[in-house]
């Protein structure tokens, strides 16, 4: 009980500094498009809120909202299910883990450049942004799941075993409480990259609707302002998505109880 006033008390200072720090971008945003003096290279804050504003007017804005959350969620689920299962494979079992070592590994180094480019050859221009999604944060959940395996407290594993637990339970009283904030850290970084490969995928795929395409059908048309009100919304959909998972979070009670390290 003693400690809700001060997680509030945090909670206000922490709202605080952001709006500060918002507040100071936004002054410097508009000191430097007042000394370029070209709205086409960078327009004025108030012009791109206008132009943000206009769009929320529009109905294919929000089919483009809506179509990039779906590629996201879509993209985020998949990667989430599979790298958790791979995970918990590769971290139980060494001849599994070497096998995905390698492959994780060139994952990971891959440009998401390349990862579209390629993905653009195998797929619909719809499909192109959920299969790079999928491909860029799956070695996140993957290696977030070994970790936490690996980090199973010895005692509980040898108790497990003198006791004669099978592995199904000793994977559901051992190992899964002792993953889960390394899966939640894991899915918080995925989760930031989502929207990062998501709109970079369809600024390049371009499909019918989408934040990335209007950004670039936007840029073609010399819009500047209209592609900072596509970022704005973008920035916004990540926002969003962060705060949902945390919403989801807060109503489980393991998730309440290890709430700082989560």
């Amino acid at each position: 009980m003693a400690g809700a006033p001060r997680r509030r008390g945090e909670r206000l200072t922490g709202g605080a500094l952001s709006l500060t720090a918002l507040t100071l971008i936004v002054g410097l945003w508009a000191l430097a498009s007042r000394w370029v003096d070209a709205v086409l290279i960078l327009p004025p804050p108030r012009q791109v809120g206008r132009a943000f504003f206009s769009l929320l007017a529009e109905r294919d804005f929000w089919l483009a909202v809506a179509h990039t959350f779906y590629r996201g969620v879509a993209g985020f689920g998949i990667s989430f299910a599979v790298g958790g299962v791979v995970g918990v494979a590769a971290g139980l079992s060494l001849p599994i883990h070497t096998l995905f070592k390698p492959i994780i590994a060139v994952i990971r180094a891959t440009p998401v450049m390349s990862v579209v480019l390629i993905a653009l050859l195998w797929f619909r221009t719809g499909t192109v942004p959920i299969f790079s999604t999928f491909l860029i944060a799956f070695p996140v959940i993957v290696q977030n799941v070994i970790t936490g395996i690996k980090q199973t407290d010895p005692k509980l594993k040898e108790m497990a075993v003198s006791f004669g637990l099978p592995p199904q339970r000793r994977l559901s009283a051992v190992y899964i409480p002792s993953i889960l904030p390394y899966v939640v850290a894991g899915a918080r970084t995925a989760l930031g990259l989502t929207w990062k490969v998501v709109v970079a995928a369809e600024v390049l795929s371009i499909p019918t609707y989408g934040v990335g395409s209007e950004m670039q059908l936007s840029q073609m048309s010399l819009e500047t302002a209209m592609v900072f009100a596509w970022t704005v919304a973008a920035i916004l959909l990540s926002a969003f998505s962060q705060g949902l998972f945390s919403l989801v979070l807060n109503l489980f009670p393991w998730s309440r109880e290890h709430g700082h390290s989560l």
